[in-house]
This record gives C-alpha cells, sequence and structure tokens, in this order.
C-alpha cells in the first residue's frame, strides 16, 4: 500500500472528517432512513431507495478515508533537505529564453 504524506494540520484534519462522518454523518443518515421508512410501502419509495443510496455513498467516503489515515505518514518539516527538491520543497523556475518565472510548489 502506497503511502501519503500529510503535515500534523492535514492529517489532524482528515481525521476530524472521519470522527464526524462516523458519528454526526451516520446519525443524520439513519434518521433520514427511518423518515423516508415512514412514509409507507418501500417497494415503491423513491426517498427511501436515495437515503439508503446516500448511505451507501457515506460508507464509501468513510471506508476511503479510513484507509488514507492508516496509510498517512507525518511529515517533519524540520527533517527535510532543503537543497534539493522534495516534499513541501519551493521550486522557482526561470524560463531563460523569455526570462519568465514560474513558482511552483511540490506537494506529493
Amino acid at each position: 500500500m502506497a503511502y501519503t504524506y500529510y503535515t500534523e494540520e492535514g492529517l489532524r484534519k482528515l481525521k476530524e472528517e472521519l470522527a464526524m462522518l462516523k458519528t454526526r454523518g451516520r446519525s443524520d443518515m439513519a434518521k433520514q432512513i427511518a423518515e423516508a421508512r415512514d412514509k409507507g410501502d418501500l417497494s415503491e419509495n423513491a426517498e427511501y431507495d436515495a437515503a439508503k443510496d446516500a448511505q451507501g455513498l457515506l460508507e464509501l467516503k468513510i471506508s476511503k478515508l479510513e484507509d488514507v489515515v492508516a496509510n498517512a505518514r507525518v511529515i517533519d518539516e524540520s527533517n527535510i533537505d532543503t537543497s534539493k527538491v522534495s516534499i513541501l520543497s519551493n521550486v522557482k523556475i526561470k524560463n531563460k529564453k523569455d526570462e519568465c518565472c514560474c513558482q511552483l510548489y511540490s506537494c506529493i
């Protein structure tokens, strides 16, 4: 499995989003499904089908975020070698032909 690299703040935000989806997201989805179920026959209830589809998408998003968090690595910015291009490096490229400069960010 490939690792993904994050700053401490970036990984913290991902974990917060995952926790929110698991708690509030799932409870909101359960309420929507319950409300749709209360409206009658499930075989002809488009609102129920839509809620179940939304639940599936929510669970898929949770699963993907769990994988990302499980394979995340925190980058210690103080240990990055700034003498060469690497993760979190700022790179400035100069076109010698027309003296144009462009600033690019390595954000792998």
